[in-house]
């Protein structure tokens, strides 16, 4: 490390902003060796300080003009996004912002703080580029999040303030409400709750101010009866509450954020179309496509730890979610934004889900094994993808192998 921090000097000095930016990047895979070394707990908690405490490259280089997209009415410099999962508790959001995702997604975030299920509950495939979780909706709840982000959003307020004062009135305005990303906030319930749709409720009212999307999480397979709520009578009936807390509130001219549900790669063909149904009956703005499975898809049946509970993620989770995302773009007729999640692992991956019907795809455990260095590399191939197959932008290549 001391090493790298002289030559890192050196090189500064001789290199301009851009080169020396991707070099950061780089010298990230030094460092995740060192992360796999630890519990992966352990690991996962030092990434989020390090992330909190600015420690990480920022990206200074501009996107790939083609990767820009309006989306909800909000600019998203490039469709690449962090899942929900990674920043539970709204720790990390302008550092991960920072490395370049379009958009950053944060929670689970329950009500109530409760501490999830026991450890371990989170293990390690490598080799299969997988991860298998069962941590339970940890969460510090809503109280000790809408402060995080409250101090976030009048910083960001601040910021704007102070370049409006030395800018046009004719500048488009670029990110969110908590940096120069999207922040997008993924609502659960507490796990002892009686009163599911309460839960949902309370959150919207609590954190909707801040978030320029709002996800009900439906489908975590680590909550018990959690996955019941995405029947058809049970998810109208909970979306409707939701729609109703969300527009009963005060919203300036930008309206209120738009509202989302994650759903299970584990559906039946009549699930979904039931959960189809009730994203066009209610107008619901988008479906995020897929949660962890439950099932142990090749290579990963074979492995030791295929017997540990949980939600399995990663590269084996792929060709299941992007299948789950096809059907639902077809069933949905392309009218809902959707959003796909399930082993990205590349740009040609990300490229796969926009063609499959996604117009955002987010990440997650490719991010874990691969580090800030995957973002780059990542934008880079999928612009390259748009281009080789004679795309203009992201919207004309999404849903393209369902025409």
């Amino acid at each position: 490390m001391i090493g790298l921090a002289i030559a890192g000097g050196a090189y500064i000095s001789t290199a301009d902003e851009a080169t020396f930016c991707g070099w950061l990047f780089s010298a990230t895979k030094l460092v995740n060796p060192l992360f796999a070394l630890l519990d992966a707990e352990v690991a996962h908690r030092l990434a989020v300080s390090a992330a909190s405490q600015n420690l990480l490259p920022r990206e200074s280089r501009p996107d790939p003009a083609i990767l820009s997209l309006e989306v909800w009415g909000r600019k998203f410099r490039n469709p690449i996004g962090l899942a929900a999962g990674f920043d539970k508790n709204a720790e990390a959001v302008e550092g991960l912002l920072g490395l370049g995702f379009g958009f950053v997604e944060v929670g689970s975030v329950t009500p109530m703080p409760q501490e999830g299920n026991p450890k371990p509950r989170i293990f390690r495939l490598p080799k299969e580029g997988a991860i298998i979780n069962r941590c339970g909706f940890n969460s510090e709840g809503i109280v000790v999040v809408a402060k995080r982000l409250g101090a976030q959003h009048g910083k960001r307020k601040m910021e704007e303030t102070a370049s409006n004062l030395s800018s046009s009135n004719d500048d488009v305005k670029q990110g969110g409400k908590a940096g120069p990303g999207i922040l997008g906030v993924n609502i659960g319930k507490n796990k002892t709750s009686e009163d599911a749709a309460a839960d949902y409720v309370q959150g919207v009212h609590t954190l909707s101010q801040y978030a320029d999307y709002l996800v009900i999480n439906v489908s975590s397979p680590n909550t018990p009866g959690l996955r019941r709520l995405q029947g058809r009578k049970q998810l109208k009936d909970l979306v409707k509450r939701v729609q109703a807390a969300r527009d009963e509130m005060q919203w300036a001219e930008d309206g209120p954020p738009p509202l989302l549900v994650k759903i299970a790669p584990d559906l039946s063909k009549e699930d979904l179309q039931d959960i189809a149904a009730v994203a066009l009956n209610l107008r619901l703005d988008g479906l995020i496509i897929s949660n962890t499975t439950i099932s142990r898809p090749d290579p990963v049946n074979s492995h030791p730890l295929a017997k540990e509970a949980g939600g399995l993620s990663g590269k084996p989770l792929f060709d299941l979610s992007t299948s789950i995302l096809r059907e639902m773009y077809i069933l949905t007729r392309g009218k809902i934004t959707l959003v796909g999640c399930g082993g990205i692992s590349s740009g040609e991956d990300a490229y796969k889900k926009v063609r499959a019907g996604a117009t955002l795809v987010q990440l997650y455990t490719s991010f874990a094994y691969g580090g800030p260095a995957l973002i780059p590399q990542m934008k880079a191939e999928l612009a390259e993808c748009l281009k080789r197959d004679g795309f203009k932008s992201i919207q004309e290549a999404v849903g393209a192998d369902c025409r």
